[in-house]
């Protein structure tokens, strides 16, 4: 829109921004401060009237086409003389209606607005006006000269802005200098008046120092005066008897600083000597005397019921700690973003009390909020109001005085809490302490006492920490008090000792609290309250047991047998309780209290009255019902939340130098508390449990149930050996990963080997014969053949490489030809007896059990093999140095996630060291599984070859057919059948496979190297033999589906066609017979009528090569008797 001045409103034209000569504050010209000053100017003056559009970021210059078109403006508003003028003013008041200085004021403010933004320099302190002008004259493309009309227009309008305000308000000027000249005047007539009356002032002053001498005027100002002090004194009495109803509508409302400050004033109005004369007062005055003592009272009262958590207002304080534990735990119910609040909330409370609280000043009391809502603010309110009275000092000896009897109460009514909750965990008690006292092997708590005593702890804990905080605060709030009235240190010191006391006593709880539920030392799983019965050892000194009542004072006070009771005891009593409930409150239940006590089942009446151990045991060394059974093993459950309390009581306690409490130091007495009770106990109880174990009579006994733990059978002391050793890891892993308690459990670990080795060798064991030489007849006890064969020499090498040996049957196959050779060797060498093979199928099955109980127990043992991160080994600790057991980390579940996992099931936590020797142990229940199975691996070979080598050793020169098999091969296959009976019954598949393994290979290893042993051989000896051969076949086939005996039967079909044949055909075979074997088949199956053509025996044998036999060797192996021989029949 254009006006008749040439100027245009507003900026229509889109090539006005393209056409901008060059930015204000990025001039590529401009290189000096002033040459940066010329390129300021602005835009053309119309620009500034948009209202609508917004202001540009920076002040820009004004390109050439502007400068044209102001040229042109100039010359339009110089033919119009001065109408442009009038037009653009009222284009300007139309653009902004209204403004501060009436109609013409909008232009004012207009132009002062385009002066600010384009000309706004000119009005700073360092502009200098010489040098703008200069540059406004300068017509250079640096010089200002274009912008000299903008500014001389500039200027023309801000004189017409000023010359119209100025037509437009010139009355108002006149009549504010006549209001100028009044306001002047009146303020000199008041400059009059007040000469005037400080002249009188002066004058009545001196007027009446003059008539001081006269006695009515005396009398007069004496009378006034007498009256104002009746006055006062009415007023003061009519204040003072307000007192009581204020004071009682204040306490009422718990306002107790204003109760007190109405309290102190009404007693210092008493007090007055003017008022000790007036009788009336006298009832008001003992009245507020006792009022000071009761509010003192109910200040103190109301203090313990906040600090030990009486009040409901307190229920959430401790309540909120247990939800934080029940989350780390992970047993809360609740959502988990509502407990997580909850939580914070609980925690903020405490700490936004201590960075809030502000003790430089004294309290001022909020009557527009319940003080009681909030705790700490309360306790706050309670110290102050005491501070008022001065009763701190009184305040302190109460705490302290109470501290004790409030903590036990606390504990008592948790522990009523929780009996409530958990009303079975009495009764699972006493059954367990009944298990105890038979005999019974102490485990870790069941499901419903571990969820009692966490319940106990969790609870417990919780309140204590809620204790410790508003101790906490009664500790800083009395602290600043001190600290702002300036009372000495020393003195300072007594009386800010609540913390400190706290914490002993704390201390004392915990401690006392451990050792309760901890077996006893001297009576772990009730062993010493065993030994030391009277019906133990009749003839033994019993010692006395201090725990039985050997009289009761209740007996006293029944009627005798006159009828009578003893009133002097009784009324003694009565006086004796009434002090006692006088001097310590609480000390003394009343009598409701008491009658109500004994009628509470397990009551302390009924409980005295009961003389059984079970009874003693119900309570603790402190007076506290136990809920649950003491146990070694409750101290996994104990020891993490007490950890986890005393981190939380670290940063709830007060400076070293206020309080006199070592943050540091706060878990020195647990440190102590388990390397004096617990270490102890826990090396005492593991030997007892493991030693029993390991000797009760059953401990190698089949185990009834094992159907439930293993595929096979295993002995009862494994599994219960197994079952202490998880309960023990299950302890431990909730402990801190000490390394002295896993010694503990590979020393017992290692026992129990060594009691397995020792009775392994017991069954192994024999009464040594005629065997070796140097043993004949003298006794000694040797191990059997297959024991001693099993542990040293070729044929243990060979039979370890077929436990190692791979899916490989010819492999297997040249490994059970090797060991039948060395076998066959070593029976050639010696005669096997009845002593040397294990012929009792009870040893055999003990021994078959022990192997799988050894290999299921390395395995269970494996389960609980854990190298922690969080080990630590305090037992190399220099002397004189604490070991810092709580110091190290009780690792959790809920462990830092780049951590290592920790196992959801028992584990022993480890070091690389006891790692080592943890792996030495294991690997010892291998070796000894491994060992039983060498030794049942050659001991079955061993009866084999026994059995061969007795049925060869008899004549088969028959004369006539036989149909039945020789009865030794059939004492064989009954003897195989009953072995592998056993085998099969008490080991696993894989390892009954391997003994049964490749039998076979062995019975042709004997069948044809025992081939020297016989006697003699006919036809029908032959057909025999035959018939041996394949029922030794079939017994075999029972073990090992795929036993051949092919070897053996084409070995004697051989035979039987004659030597020609065998010379023939023997060394051809597929089979590989030996050259000695078959010479003396040879031997063995030479008829003289029928063969000796082909010249005599030796001849025969001799075309196989090798050298003769001498003659006395066949007389020597024709006579030889061996184990299972018989005498030959007159055929022979």
């Amino acid at each position: 829109m254009a006006y008749p001045n040439g100027y245009t409103k507003g900026t229509t034209n889109g090539s006005y921004s393209s056409l901008r000569r060059h930015d204000f504050h990025d001039s590529s010209r401009d290189t000096s401060a002033d040459e940066h000053s010329r390129s300021r100017p602005a835009p053309s003056y119309g620009r500034s009237y948009n209202n609508n559009s917004a202001q540009p970021d920076h002040v820009h210059g004004v390109s050439r086409l502007e400068r044209s078109h102001n040229n042109r403006r100039s010359r339009d508003y110089a033919a119009e003389g001065g109408q442009g003028n009038q037009s653009w003013s009222a284009s300007r008041s139309r653009s902004r209606p209204g403004g501060r200085y009436g109609a013409a004021g909008n232009q004012i403010e207009e132009v002062l607005k385009y002066i600010e933004q384009h000309w706004g320099f000119m009005a700073s302190a360092d502009c200098i006006p010489i040098k703008v002008a200069l540059q406004l004259m300068d017509s250079s493309s640096l010089g200002l000269q274009d912008q000299l009309s903008q500014f001389s227009e500039a200027h023309t309008q801000l004189q017409n802005a000023l010359k119209v305000i100025v037509n437009e308000h010139h009355q108002g000027f006149n009549s504010s200098i006549g209001t100028f000249h009044k306001i002047q005047a009146a303020i000199h007539a008041s400059q009059t008046r007040v000469r005037t009356l400080r002249a009188g002032l002066v004058d009545a002053k001196r007027d009446l120092i003059g008539s001081a001498q006269r006695p009515e005027l005396k009398a007069l100002a004496s009378s006034s005066v007498a009256y104002d002090s009746m006055l006062q004194t009415v007023s003061t009495i009519e204040q003072l008897q307000l007192v009581p109803d204020r004071l009682e509508a204040q306490i009422r409302e718990k306002r107790y600083l204003g109760a007190v400050d109405n309290l102190i004033e009404a007693l210092a109005m008493i007090r007055k000597p003017e008022l000790e004369d007036i009788g009336a007062l006298s009832e008001l005055r003992v009245h507020l005397s006792n009022q000071e003592q009761i509010l003192t009272d109910l200040l103190v009262e109301e203090l313990h019921n906040h600090l030990y958590l009486k009040s409901p207002y307190c229920e959430e304080r401790w309540k909120g700690h247990m939800r934080r534990a029940a989350l780390a735990s992970g047993s809360t119910t609740m959502d988990s973003e509502a407990a997580t609040a909850s939580i914070i909330e609980s925690e903020r409370a405490i700490y936004t009390f201590l960075s809030n609280y502000d003790g430089s000043k004294p309290m001022q009391e909020d009557a527009t909020r319940n003080p009681e809502a909030d705790t700490f603010y309360y306790i706050q309110l309670l110290i102050e109001s005491l501070n008022k009275m001065s009763r701190l000092d009184l305040a302190a000896d109460k705490i302290e005085e109470r501290l004790p009897v409030e903590l036990f109460k606390v504990l008592e009514r948790t522990l009523g809490e929780i009996e409530q909750r958990h009303p079975q965990s009495m009764m699972k008690s006493g059954r367990r302490r009944q298990q105890l006292a038979s005999g019974g092997v102490a485990a870790g708590p069941d499901a419903e006492q571990r969820a009692t005593l966490e319940d106990l702890l969790t609870m417990l804990y919780a309140k204590f920490e809620a204790i410790a905080e508003g101790h906490r605060v009664l500790f800083d709030v009395t602290h600043a008090i001190l600290k702002r009235e300036i009372v000495p240190s020393s003195e300072a010191t007594m009386l800010n000792r609540s913390f400190r006391e706290l914490w002993k006593l704390l201390q004392s709880e915990i401690r006392s609290l451990l050792h309760d539920h901890l077996a006893s030392s001297g009576s772990l799983g009730t062993k010493s309250r065993q030994q030391n019965h009277a019906s133990a050892n009749i003839f033994k000194n019993q010692p006395r047991d201090r725990n039985r009542k050997l009289f009761k004072l209740q007996d006293t006070l029944k009627p005798g047998k006159d009828g009578k009771a003893n009133t002097d005891l009784s009324s003694e009593r009565s006086d004796l309780e009434f002090i006692l409930k006088a001097s310590v409150p609480g000390l003394v239940n009343s009598d409701s209290d008491a009658s109500s006590l004994n009628k509470r089942p397990g009551a302390l009446s009924n409980f005295e009255d009961d003389d059984s151990p079970s009874a003693v045991a119900d309570r603790s060394a402190t007076g506290h019902k136990l809920l649950i059974s003491p146990s070694i093993f409750n101290m996994g459950l104990l020891l993490p939340p007490s950890l986890t309390f005393l981190r939380h009581l670290k940063e709830i306690v007060p400076t070293q130098q206020t309080s006199g409490v070592v943050p540091s130091t706060l878990t020195s007495f647990l440190d102590d508390f388990l390397i004096n009770v617990f270490y102890p106990q826990l090396d005492e109880t593991l030997l007892d449990l493991c030693g029993r174990c390991m000797s009760d009579p059953d401990t190698f006994q089949p185990d009834p149930k094992w159907n439930e733990v293993a595929k096979k059978p295993i002995f009862k002391g494994a599994r219960r050996f197994m079952s202490i050793m998880e309960d023990v890891c299950g302890l431990l892993g909730r402990l801190p990963h000490e390394q002295s308690f896993a010694h503990l459990v590979v020393g017992q670990m290692r026992a129990f080997y060594d009691v397995c080795y020792e009775w392994s060798k017991g069954l192994l064991q024999r009464v040594g014969g005629s065997g070796e030489e140097g043993d004949e007849g003298n006794g000694a006890l040797k191990m059997r053949l297959a024991a001693d064969l099993a542990t040293e020499g070729d044929i243990n090498a060979v039979v370890i490489e077929l436990l190692t040996a791979k899916d490989d049957d010819k492999e297997k196959i040249v490994l059970a030809e090797k060991e039948s050779a060395l076998l066959l060797r070593m029976i050639k060498s010696r005669d096997l007896e009845s002593t040397d093979l294990i012929q009792d199928r009870k040893a055999l099955a003990a021994l078959c059990t022990l192997q799988v109980s050894m290999k299921w127990l390395a395995a269970r043992c494996k389960a609980l093999r854990f190298i922690s991160p969080y080990a630590v080994d305090t037992t190399n600790i220099q002397t004189g140095h604490t070991r810092r057991w709580t110091a190290t980390t009780v690792p959790t579940l809920s462990s830092n996630a780049n951590s290592t996992p920790l196992p959801t099931t028992p584990y022993l936590p480890l070091d690389t060291t006891t790692a080592h020797q943890f792996d030495a142990v294991t690997t010892s229940f291998t070796e000894l599984s491994t060992l039983i199975l060498r030794t049942l691996h050659i001991d079955l070979r061993l009866h084999l070859l026994s059995g061969v080598s007795a049925a060869l050793n008899t004549t088969y020169a028959l004369g006539q057919p036989y149909n039945d098999p020789d009865p030794a091969i059939l004492t064989l296959s009954e003897d195989l059948g009953s072995y592998d009976a056993q085998l099969s019954a008490h080991l696993l598949p894989p390892q009954h496979a391997f003994l049964a393994s490749n039998l076979h290979v062995t019975a042709n290893t004997a069948l044809v190297g025992l081939v020297s042993t016989v006697p003699a051989l006919d036809t029908h000896g032959s057909g025999r033999m035959g018939l041996n051969i394949l029922v030794l076949q079939q017994s075999l086939k029972l073990l090992q589906p795929f036993a051949d005996l092919g070897k053996a039967a084409q070995f004697y079909e051989l035979g039987a066609k004659g030597p020609e044949a065998v010379v023939k055909e023997g060394p051809k075979s597929e089979e590989g017979y030996e050259t000695e074997d078959l010479k003396a088949l040879i031997r063995l199956c030479y008829d003289e009528e029928r063969d000796k053509g082909l010249g005599d025996r030796e001849a025969v044998a001799m075309k196989l090569g090798g050298w003769p036999a001498r003659k006395t060797s066949l007389k020597g192996r024709g006579g030889r008797r061996g184990m299972g021989s018989r005498t030959q029949s007159s055929a022979d």
